[in-house]
């Protein structure tokens, strides 16, 4: 086990509880939209706000992860996703509140990714790595539990987002820099990113359509309509 400092630690377990909660009010949210039940609901609050933060852990070795063996990441999923279930229409007052908490828990999850694998003593490249997994993990699981194409995978600024917010922590703890300067930094980067490739429209290339087939059969096929 590493020697993780204890303002590190602080660090970590307070943005990861802030990203765990924003990212289960969206999950929250999302199941709301489908017209899950509670106990639906509450599975999606606490899978979009821990996804992440487990696979993170895991491939780092800090076994068994805090999600599942520290009750405030259980509390804190559960108190969102109660809080939406019975509050939904003043969260709804947000314009695209799933969007907006979405960019939230990324930006988070990103910068608390890419500090505890830098405080595991993990390399630039892993540690960013790490941020954007765990930044893009608990959505991914929340849009395929809804039968949704994962936001990750739609062309727009989302695990490049989340990339640059992990990039800048890293910087950061290369330079020596306050630690949680860098990481409200990174943070606001990937949030501000993310938001405005939604309202812009940013989006990376897409793979172009196929072009439509002339042919009508494969080689040698001489069959005809009857």
């Amino acid at each position: 086990m590493p020697n993780v400092g204890i303002p590190g630690q602080a660090l970590v377990l307070v943005l990861d509880l802030v990203g765990t909660f924003v990212f289960a009010i969206s999950g929250a949210m999302a199941a709301r939209a489908n017209r899950l039940d509670l106990f639906g609901v509450l599975v999606l609050s606490y899978s979009a706000g821990n996804v992440g933060g487990i696979t993170r852990d895991v491939l780092i070795g800090a076994t068994p992860p805090p999600a599942i063996t520290d009750w405030r990441y259980v509390a804190v999923s559960i108190a969102a996703g109660v809080l939406t279930f019975w509050c939904s229409p003043l969260i709804n007052r947000l314009r695209s509140p799933v969007l907006i908490l979405d960019a939230a828990g990324l930006g988070l999850f990103a910068v608390s990714g890419a500090t505890k694998a830098l405080a595991f003593g993990l390399g630039p490249v892993p540690a960013m790595l790490l941020g954007m997994l765990t930044g893009i993990g608990g959505g991914m699981l929340r849009d395929i539990l809804v039968a949704e194409i994962p936001s990750v995978l739609r062309g727009d600024l989302y695990a490049v987002a989340a990339l640059a917010g992990a990039a800048v922590v890293v910087a950061g703890h290369a330079l020596g820099f306050w630690p949680t300067a860098t990481a409200i930094v990174g943070a606001v980067l990937c949030i501000g990113l993310r938001i405005e490739a939604i309202r812009r429209g940013w989006q990376l290339p897409r793979a172009p359509k196929n072009a439509p087939s002339t042919r009508e059969g494969p080689p040698g096929d001489r069959s005809t309509a009857g």
